[in-house]
């Protein structure tokens, strides 16, 4: 990142990492349940340097305080909270979001709400949906509901790339970096991971929301990108995601799960190709034509010369 700032909520402190502070755009990336903002570093670098990235660690992860009160702040109504007040702190009316699962998550809830619908000038929605698989679902929450514990770093980084497969990391460079930052040491000199452990409690005490109404009142523009093997977003689900909102925009990402690390050109070009049309325009993914810029990329990238 190039700057680290600090919004206080109440008793908490957001941290907020930003990338090209002094880019002439803006948009916020939200990490998923137990990752934090750190996880957009590649995303934002892809992205280019007309973009300022804002991405905040969610409360009880990453560089942000921890709760004396989870029932309480490990919620979706809180962070609905935190979200608006870190706008206010940067003097933002409306801007694009980016979402990975629980970040995506909340920017539905925030682009649904009357209050907030208006800030959220176009949203991306990384591996997440109004419907989730039970299953995988149930998976997340088992794992994340209870304490991890290594006697060795070594032991934290293998488990770092099991567990997380499905970012679709292909450079070991990449594992290092995941693993030197998802790590932190316990008083007893073994290793766990970063965040509070408590922060599993969201499944338990979040009020259950149907989400698909949700969905089908958001009125600004919708990309969705999907891992090709997810265990939570079927493919099933993104058909009926279009059904309610037929301009949505969708990507497939292979060889990824959940979910797809935004790491690569492939991912980011067509988000930035999205991000930068005219809400007035027809999105892309919506009728056939011509091939888009980033598509004529990714050919010239392959050795397609009919790019």
């Amino acid at each position: 990142m190039d700057e680290l700032d600090w919004v206080r909520v109440r008793e908490l402190e957001v941290a907020v990492r930003i990338w090209h502070p002094d880019a002439p755009r803006t948009l916020v990336a939200w990490h998923g349940l137990a990752r934090h903002g750190g996880d957009f570093a590649a995303f934002a670098r892809t992205l280019g340097p007309d973009w300022r990235v804002l991405a905040p660690d969610t409360p009880g992860r990453g560089l942000s305080s921890w709760s004396l009160y989870p029932e309480h702040d490990y919620l979706y109504a809180h962070y609905m909270t935190i979200a608006a007040t870190v706008l206010d702190h940067f003097g933002l009316e409306r801007v694009p979001w980016v979402g990975t699962s629980m970040g995506g998550l909340l920017r539905v809830r925030l682009a649904a709400d009357p209050i907030t619908a208006d800030r959220i000038d176009r949203l991306v929605l990384n591996d997440v949906g109004p419907e989730l698989d039970p299953d995988g679902l149930a998976d997340l929450a088992g794992y994340f509901g209870v304490p991890h514990r290594f006697s060795r770093f070594s032991e934290l980084a293998a488990e770092l790339r099991r567990h997380y497969a499905g970012f679709g990391i292909e450079d070991q460079a990449a594992w290092r970096r995941l693993a030197l930052e998802s790590a932190r040491r316990l008083p007893d000199g073994s290793w766990t991971y970063h965040y509070d452990p408590r922060i599993g409690e969201q499944f338990v005490h979040d009020t259950p929301r149907d989400t698909w109404a949700d969905w089908q009142a958001i009125r600004c523009p919708l990309m969705v990108v999907r891992g090709a093997d997810s265990p939570l977003l079927r493919a099933e689900t993104i058909e009926a995601m279009r059904r309610a909102q037929p301009e949505l925009v969708s990507l497939e990402a292979p060889g990824c799960g959940h979910a797809p690390m935004l790491d690569r050109p492939e991912q980011v070009w067509p988000i930035a190709d999205f991000l930068g049309r005219p809400r007035h325009r027809q999105l892309p993914g919506t009728a056939e034509g011509a091939p888009t810029w980033w598509q004529r990329g990714l050919r010239w990238l392959k050795g397609d010369g009919t790019g």
